[in-house]
């Protein structure tokens, strides 16, 4: 569970009711017809940008991106790998199908590791799969860019209506406030779809994103690496360029000290 999400909805919306509630009643702000012109305005607006499938798959991606934590640790990866790899080495690649791996992009590249499939091969199933996965999820912070582009125009589009209406009604002067505040609330609810909701949510989709490419580029190498059977010193200093510089120093160290404490117990 991304707890980040949560607390930041929690926050947001305390916040927005708070500056509502100290001031005015609530029920001013609700508007049905103003909350139906941005809803519908921004899905249909959605809708003729990109096809039904992926809009459907967008809100699947970013509820996911949004709510699960599913990135891993590239420590654990790495710290991971090295275990593979000692086993490897130690037992052959067909053990490799017997051992739990968690992360699905590993576990398909250590089975195919284990089937005796040859290296290009298994970069190109792998590569082939990464590429199709980063896309649904690229196309996710698309649609939520677009929701967030979509949603404060159609809200200003609602305040228009609205002022129409107001204007058409200047004969009853006691009504003009009212037609005003209503009018208004159209680009408040754009406002706060856009900017509470969808572009965070994109920029999520957009962040993790990256981390997960990251990841399975790693998980890349790291199967590279099993398949080879590279010496787990090598492998830990060919990965480790994919953690921060400040990490790699002591992650190499203490996979060391790891090595030489398991050394140190054979007899």
């Amino acid at each position: 569970m991304d707890i980040t999400t949560i607390l930041g909805l929690i926050i947001g919306i305390i916040v927005v009711m708070l500056a509502i509630m100290t001031g005015s009643d609530l029920s001013i702000f609700l508007n049905l017809p103003g909350i139906l012109i941005v809803l519908g305005g921004t899905f249909a607006a959605t809708l003729i940008k990109f096809q039904l499938h992926n809009v459907f798959v967008a809100f699947t991606v970013g509820i996911r991106a949004a709510f699960i934590n599913e990135i891993d640790d590239p420590r654990q990866l790495i710290n991971q790998a090295v275990r593979l790899t000692k086993v490897a080495r130690k037992h052959g690649l067909v053990r490799l199908e017997k051992i739990k791996v968690g992360n699905t992009f590993f576990r398909k590249g250590l089975q195919l590791c284990a089937d005796g499939r040859e290296i290009e091969f298994i970069h190109k199933m792998l590569t082939r799969e990464m590429e199709m996965a980063m896309q649904r999820q690229e196309i996710g912070a698309l649609v939520f860019q677009s929701i967030g582009d979509s949603a404060p125009a159609f809200g200003m589009f609602g305040t228009l209506v609205g002022l129409v209406q107001m204007l058409s009604q200047m004969d009853d002067p006691t009504q003009i406030g009212k037609a005003m505040a209503v009018a208004l609330l159209t680009t408040l609810y754009g406002v706060l779809i856009a900017n509470l909701i969808a572009l965070p949510l994109s920029d999520k989709l957009k962040m993790k994103t990256e981390l997960e490419r990251e990841n399975r580029r790693l998980i890349m190498e790291s199967i590279s690496q099993i398949h080879a059977r590279t010496n787990p010193t090598a492998v830990i200093e060919m990965l480790e360029a994919y953690l921060p510089e400040k990490q790699r120093q002591g992650e190499a160290k203490r996979e060391t000290s790891m090595s030489r404490r398991v050394t140190d117990k054979k007899p």
